[in-house]
């Protein structure tokens, strides 16, 4: 079966993220869609300064070859040349989707495109959400006519990878991109201009309302649909919204919740943010059942001028972002347990603008339990900082080694590195890409970066790691535009330069420390982009850009093939043996990461080969014994300054802990520790925590008008807790009654277990 592109002409618009949870946008995976542009502009305005050199030390798992002097290829100069494919769009001018829809099996990777126009009657397709490719290869395609097209909307449906279409027309005009239900890609669902959600069960082919005044929808596990509504019939006023659910594709709907002001779903867990009695604050409840029952978060309450935003889940645990009061742009990341009721915070002061919703935060997907993101200073300078056991201790990263600190550091001898993420684009830097990293090419990351005291308004360099963050290099000088192909084989980077026509794209077959350049034409083109089948495993890349001629400009599509650099199949003695997250393989706890070491085959630096289609990652992992670092500090419990002991509030000493889960009173009695989520140490030292039934009933119900407040406390006990939970969830606990939302923030800190 061969792959196919489809390319549509479009008016430029942002493009799409997939949002989670949030009152405010957040990063998410890169888009298999790419929006190609032709203007650029590159200003930058920040006022950064410095931070302090981390004090831990790496040793990078190619140091010891990397002073290595690069071992040229010969002879690759006629090979890509004969495999370097151009297509010129003379008909086309303006802007340009692409859209990735191929299966992965094909040969054609974009070297030639056939024009379908007559396929769709010459019919123009949305700008905005006019592409709908199906889940996971399924060849599905729909494309959305335009409404200025007439007074029906039109639908173009292919399930052949866009080799053909049939025509259908909609009952409604939509209002969002058609959504796939990710387990069954004949199921969509999409709501229309007048919020109306309609269905189809037969790949779009006729279509039933399902439910009226519709806020927002998401599918959920096992076919589930999760929707706001408000029976009043608007959408304006969120704090009164009903959650409801169907598992019966909009046959029937249940109401789980009410006073609704936004939900989410992020891994096995439900999210509602539900306005609390006195209707100006907000409080989230969480579900692992699928909104059957619900716990109160143990989170801070938040104001209309507030949001919470999930920046990562999985099965395990939750990230969550708490706004800061006011137009501070900074909040608060907290991590959940595995139930998604108990959170501890994890990092202050981190950057989440109030008016972009932009946030640096990064799922690093080439090594487990990494993340990067930024905080803001004191002072007002945008720093970088990393963890690498999921959000238990987060530090600077190190200062590259062959890195040299930028002409704003005020302490030559204290700088490290800071990356340039989304907050950096939005604010106009010259940053053409977010920081990469894939999962099959274990412990790589691409960004650009500065090397200082924070992040700087120069322009950037391109820095890598292989090892997951922990050491780093630059790799090439000034902006680029990147892509990591064949499992971390092969990284290909094109100058960011969008006010000159280039002509070169640099590879490199060693992780970055060694590149070459291509000369892939003698026309140079104006470079507005890379395009590269999703999940780095092709040996394919496009180059997407447009000439200019004196009476007109047309689109250029270069796609490079590398195919046949690396000809020879990679065998068993190209790869090497490598444990993650190690310095010292010779310490028997070295590599123990959030309980187990894992050792992986990685590919030779010196090895010119291709990893393949079918290459899989191969590990080992090994259990861990237990040790403190595999615990975080428990409720009411913090990390006292430089030590990882975790010590009892000074407020809670000598008094008992009682909190409601799942319907009962339970105490708490712990040493100070609770496991990780996700850590799968065993054996070793495994501190004391306990809950006892306490045989009393606390109920609360999130299906119920109004949420139970605090009169159920006893102004005569000192320390009690308020039942603020649906069906018992865990409580905040002060003193002499005071309703939680108007703690003091001395003692609000105190309770949510500051480090």
């Amino acid at each position: 079966m061969s792959t196919v592109f489809c390319c549509v002409l479009v008016v430029f618009c942002s493009v799409a993220l997939c949002r989670d949870f949030e009152e405010r946008p957040s990063i998410s995976r890169r888009s298999e869609q790419s929006m190609f542009l032709k203007s650029h502009k590159t200003r930058n305005l920040l006022s950064l300064k410095d931070s302090q050199q981390p004090d831990h030390v790496k040793m990078k798992r190619s140091e010891e070859s990397a002073q290595n002097q690069c071992q040229s290829l010969h002879g690759y100069d006629s090979t890509l040349k004969n495999n370097t494919h151009t297509y010129n769009f003379n008909d086309l001018s303006g802007s340009v989707s692409l859209a990735w829809v191929g299966d992965g099996t094909g040969v054609n990777y974009g070297k030639t495109f056939q024009d379908i126009t007559d396929l769709i009657n010459n019919t123009f397709i949305q700008t905005e959400f006019g592409i709908a490719i199906g889940p996971e290869n399924s060849g599905k395609v729909i494309l959305t006519g335009d409404l200025t097209e007439g007074r029906v909307t039109k639908i173009f449906r292919s399930v052949d990878f866009g080799k053909s279409f049939v025509t259908s027309e909609l009952p409604f005009h939509p209002l969002m991109q058609i959504a796939y239900n990710p387990r069954d890609s004949n199921i969509l669902m999409v709501y229309s201009i007048n919020y109306d959600l309609w269905l189809s069960e037969d790949f779009g082919a006729n279509w039933r309302k399902i439910h009226e005044t519709v806020c927002l929808v998401k599918w959920g596990m096992d076919d589930t649909i999760f929707l706001t509504t408000n029976p009043n019939g608007s959408c304006s006023d969120r704090g009164t919204l009903e959650l409801r659910k169907s598992l019966d594709y909009g046959k029937t709907f249940k109401t789980i919740g009410s006073r609704i002001y936004s939900f989410g779903l992020g891994g096995r867990f439900v999210f509602a943010s539900v306005m609390t009695n006195s209707g100006s604050k907000r409080m989230i409840h969480v579900s692992v059942d699928q909104g059957e029952t619900w716990d109160m978060a143990q989170l801070p309450t938040v104001g209309h001028e507030q949001f919470y935003s999930i920046l990562a889940a999985n099965y395990d645990m939750v990230f969550m972002h708490v706004d800061e009061p006011g137009d501070s742009g900074i909040g608060t990341i907290y991590v959940s347990d595995d139930r998604g009721t108990v959170f501890s915070k994890s990092l202050e002061r981190h950057l989440y603008t109030t008016t972009g919703g932009d946030t640096d935060f990064t799922n690093i997907t080439s090594l487990r339990g990494v993340y990067m993101t930024s905080v803001l200073a004191v002072d007002g300078s945008v720093q970088t900082v990393i963890t690498f056991n999921q959000g238990g201790e987060w530090q600077p990263l190190q200062r590259p080694w062959n890195g040299v600190c930028d002409s704003t550091t005020e302490y030559p001898n204290k700088c490290s590195l800071h990356i340039h993420a989304s907050y950096s684009i939005s604010m106009k830097l010259n940053v053409p890409v977010q920081p990469l990293s894939e999962p099959n090419a274990v412990g790589l990351i691409l960004a650009h970066g500065s090397v200082g005291g924070a992040v700087s308004v120069l322009s950037p360099d391109v820095y890598v790691s292989d090892d997951g963050g922990y050491t780093w290099f630059q790799a090439l000088k000034g902006p680029h535009h990147y892509a990591i192909l064949d499992s971390g084989g092969l990284l290909v980077a094109v100058e960011h330069n969008p006010s000159h026509p280039i002509s070169q794209i640099k590879f490199s077959t060693d992780e970055g420390q060694c590149w070459h350049v291509h000369n892939f034409t003698d026309d140079p083109m104006y470079f507005t982009g890379l395009a590269s089948e999703p999940g780095a495993r092709s040996m394919n890349v496009s180059l997407w850009g447009y000439r200019e001629t004196v009476l007109n400009q047309y689109w250029v599509s270069v796609t490079v093939d590398f195919r046949h650099l690396l000809s020879r199949d990679c065998q068993e003695n190209d790869y090497i043996q490598w444990l993650a997250h190690s310095s010292d393989i010779s310490d028997p706890t070295d590599g123990c990461m959030l309980g187990y070491k894992e050792r992986f085959l990685r590919l030779r630096k010196d090895s010119v080969c291709w990893n393949g289609r079918d290459y899989l990652v191969t590990k080992e992992p090994t259990t861990c014994p237990c040790t403190l670092t595999d615990f975080q500090c428990d409720f009411g419990f913090y990390h006292a300054e430089n030590s990882s002991v975790c010590v009892e509030q000074p407020d809670l000493i000598g008094h008992s802990l009682e909190f409601c889960l799942h319907g009962r009173k339970e105490q708490l009695q712990t040493s100070g520790y609770r496991k990780i989520p996700g850590d799968h140490c065993e054996g070793g030292i495994t501190p004391e925590r306990k809950e006892i039934d306490l045989s009393k009933k606390c109920v609360s119900n999130l299906l119920r008008t109004e949420l139970l407040c605090c009169s159920c406390m006893s102004r005569s006990t000192v320390w009690t807790a308020c039942a603020l939970s649906i069906n018992g969830s865990f409580l905040l606990f002060f003193r002499y009654a005071e309703l939680a939302s108007h703690l003091g923030p001395v003692l609000r800190r105190s309770l949510l277990n500051i480090r």
